[in-house]
């Protein structure tokens, strides 16, 4: 028999791609759920979110990567304009949990539709809305897969809980409300809206985060309760200084032979806080802290995340362009679209 023809065997992207995202049923088909939420901290604009990055030609840009592309629209989240704030509605409202009520709500609506996706096979792709909709995306992963990996690219730790944190704002506790040491009991029933959090009949026991499960990157403004917090529980943290010291390619290394050094295999859920950079690259953010990311290193680590194959989950939060000029907020989008794209298979070469 002659040679098999070039035509016949696998192009070199066929190749990459078929090692890539081996969590997702094939065809490969990722689900993009739009959370614009803007609750869980003090400006209104973070729930354009999701409409400017569709608008910018995201869905388009996932197909074109070769994605089957599911778009579930957008969670209700309650709009300010609808629903105002939690102070509002008599009783509803604490100095230690801000907007509860809206913020729980979104997110058990976050949590169920997450888990569905995930169950059929789909790769969800949460667009945000500030970073308490982790509340409700890290749940319904968890529910579905319990031993994830958890990469969190922020400049926050997001590791309050009611008790913990100075601001009560609800984007600053995702990963506290759900972190073995921190929330324990049913300590979520006395939260207005997160009720849905502790053991219930439909969907079973609390989702719950072990320490060795998460993995911070680019951390550089850390409240001092969540900094004795992250020592205590021995969670894996690196920081900008680490950053500087190792440089981004062996920092994210290390992070991802730490979540998969018990199983290869470990799916990997990873939630991009826009404001893990430089607010020169991208300033129209609630809580932009100088001296972040590079352009490069935050398209590395995305690119990173997707080479490892382990990729199951991912979202990307709090761009909210009020807060900048045109240009900035414009430049803002671009970058989040860019990393989304980066984190789903787009390479250089």
């Amino acid at each position: 028999m002659g040679n098999v023809s070039d035509q016949m065997l696998p192009t070199e992207d066929e190749r990459r791609g078929s090692a890539m995202f081996r969590h997702t049923a094939r065809p490969k088909t990722v689900s993009v759920i739009g959370a614009p939420m803007t609750h869980g901290q003090p400006y209104f604009g973070t729930d354009t979110g999701p409409g400017l990055l569709r608008r910018a030609g995201l869905l388009s840009d996932l197909t074109s990567l070769g994605w089957r592309v599911n778009d579930v629209g957008d969670i209700d989240c309650v709009s300010p304009a609808e629903g105002g704030r939690d102070s509002d509605h008599a009783g509803a409202e604490t100095d230690a949990a801000r907007n509860s009520l809206h913020v729980g709500g979104g997110c058990e609506r976050i949590a169920n539709t997450v888990e569905g996706e995930i169950w059929a096979g789909r790769f969800p792709l949460i667009v945000g809305g500030d970073h308490s909709i982790a509340i409700g995306s890290l749940a319904g992963i968890l529910r579905a897969r319990p031993d994830s990996g958890i990469l969190w690219v922020d400049a926050h730790a997001d590791l309050n809980t009611p008790e913990m944190s100075e601001s009560g704002n609800m984007h600053g506790m995702p990963i506290g409300l759900l972190m073995e040491g921190l929330m324990e009991g049913d300590c979520c029933a006395s939260i207005p809206g997160l009720e849905w959090l502790d053991d219930d009949d439909a969907h079973g026991p609390r989702p719950r985060l072990k320490p060795s499960q998460v993995v911070y990157v680019g951390l550089r403004d850390v409240d001092r309760a969540e900094r004795a917090a992250i020592s205590d529980l021995g969670i894996r943290a690196y920081t900008m200084y680490d950053i500087d010291h190792y440089g981004i390619g062996s920092v994210m290394d290390r992070a991802l032979q730490h979540l998969l050094a018990e199983d290869p295999d470990r799916p990997i859920h990873l939630s991009y806080d826009i404001d893990a950079v430089d607010p020169i690259h991208a300033p129209a953010t609630g809580t932009a802290v100088r001296g972040g990311l590079t352009y490069r290193e935050a398209h590395f680590i995305a690119e990173f995340a997707a080479n490892s194959g382990n990729l199951a989950s991912a979202e990307i939060v709090e761009m909210n362009p009020t807060l900048s000029d045109g240009e900035g907020g414009e430049e803002t989008v671009d970058l989040a679209k860019g990393i989304v794209t980066s984190l789903m298979g787009k390479s250089i070469i």
